[in-house]
């Protein structure tokens, strides 16, 4: 009952966004361009500013990155034989290797391990947060309807506002430089309402969703790579790293979370298959409500 109560906020932010488009009737790419260029940036900045360095960072960096190019890896030989376009391919990428370990991972390490679980969850949403807007957001415009070059895709990652936001927050970090509180609390505030509106955008997106443009053999690959792939590659890589404890335990959940809601933000703004990559959210989100306890079983 208390894992319920975690997951429902989310999908009640889910179904305000999907009643608004079906009653009122929105333009998912505006809000989606607002909340890209306008709050994410803050959000990037808070979360790196927020959180400071420690040695555990170099392990969990460590994972990430090896688990995202194992997974990109993985997805672009799947995509090969299944003769996929750069569109779709991207989509699988964007679905399929990015999880929600931030608005959902978060709260559930919290609820599951106490504060160092929320630390370490933290933590990783940060490393997260970076790879889902540099490799994340290449690969988005990489598969854009236009058919961007990799010079146009990497001109495009380079003029995100995010990654400035990031980078000026971990120079703060670092420098100890302090933020005047009238500053810090107005970035505060868009900070927090970031995350509420890039799910509301995923709500809208759903509700225009066709569903005769979502393949069920697309689908399947992309529920096949967060529930079984992703949690595997983890257990590979935390075996190879020597990592042990609550880390290892937390690392290897939190590799199972749903698909990032982020990653249909970018898919709508850049036009790559935003409703394969959509739908892929809502329904491994939906899974989730199973496959999570059941990893938090196994590993208990």
């Amino acid at each position: 009952m208390n894992f319920i109560l975690i997951v429902l906020p989310a999908f009640i932010i889910f179904a305000v966004g999907f009643i608004g488009q079906k009653k009122i009737g929105f333009d998912p790419k505006s809000a989606s361009v607002i909340a890209i260029y306008l709050m994410s940036p803050f959000l990037a900045f808070r979360t790196f500013y927020m959180n400071e360095i420690t040695v555990d960072y170099v392990y969990i960096v460590s994972f990430c990155l090896l688990l995202c190019f194992g997974l990109i890896g993985i997805t672009l030989i799947v995509s090969k034989l299944m003769r996929s376009s750069q569109s779709k391919t991207s989509a699988f990428v964007l679905s399929g290797v990015f999880m929600n370990s931030g608005n959902y991972g978060v709260p559930i390490m919290l609820f599951s391990f106490g504060e160092i679980g929320f630390d370490y969850a933290v933590i990783m949403m940060v490393i997260q947060s970076f790879l889902m807007s540099t490799v994340g957001l290449y690969y988005a415009a990489r598969g854009s309807r236009g058919g961007d070059s990799v010079r146009e895709s990497l001109l495009k990652v380079a003029k995100m506002p995010l990654l400035y936001g990031a980078a000026l927050g971990l120079m703060f970090q670092v420098l100890s430089i302090e933020t005047p509180l009238f500053i810090f609390q107005a970035v505060d505030m868009i900070a927090d309402a970031t995350i509420p509106t890039i799910m509301i955008v995923l709500g809208m997106q759903l509700a225009t969703i066709k569903r005769q443009k979502v393949q069920m053999k697309e689908l399947s690959f992309i529920i096949l790579m967060r529930v079984i792939i992703s949690p595997l590659v983890a257990y590979v890589i935390i075996l190879a790293l020597s990592i042990e404890g609550e880390l290892a335990t937390i690392l290897l959940i939190l590799s199972a979370m749903p698909s990032a809601a982020n990653t249909t933000m970018f898919a709508v703004q850049f036009d790559t298959e935003p409703d394969l990559v959509s739908f892929s959210t809502l329904v491994t989100t939906a899974l989730s409500i199973i496959t999570i306890p059941f990893m938090l079983m196994l590993l208990s």
